[in-house]
């Protein structure tokens, strides 16, 4: 988080809850965006569902290069992502688990955006 002067760390950090406060209070997928386009700019949307992006295709096992390919997210952002995803504070791999149990209880067999689930190749590194 961006070092406010007049801010002591303590405020920085119930400012930074109040912000989670406020999410977690929005009741749909319309009202996060709402949100979101109020708060942030729209890089930082853009930023935030590039590396959303990475999460999906990094859980259907596509290699990194693919991955750039397909999303033009650097090989160094991707590589972050998957860190995070496998040791991170545990955020991505929760809202993956529960998009994909509401998509499989939605319509068993299809992925988000009702897709068909792909397995992807071994190597995340291609």
């Amino acid at each position: 988080m961006k070092s406010h002067r007049s801010l002591t760390p303590r405020q920085e950090a119930l400012a930074e809850r109040r912000l989670y406060a406020a999410i977690a209070t929005l009741r749909s997928a319309e009202e996060v965006r709402a949100f979101l386009r109020d708060l942030c700019t729209p890089a930082e949307l853009q930023a935030m569902a590039d590396r959303w992006a990475v999460v999906d295709y990094l859980g259907r096992g596509l290699p990194y290069r693919e991955i750039h390919r397909l999303t033009g997210v650097s090989v160094t952002t991707i590589g972050r992502v998957a860190r995070f995803l496998a040791a991170g504070n545990g955020g991505y791999a929760l809202a993956s688990g529960r998009l994909a149990t509401a998509a499989e209880s939605a319509s068993p067999g299809q992925g988000s955006e009702g897709e068909p689930r792909r397995r992807g190749e071994a190597s995340r590194h291609g």
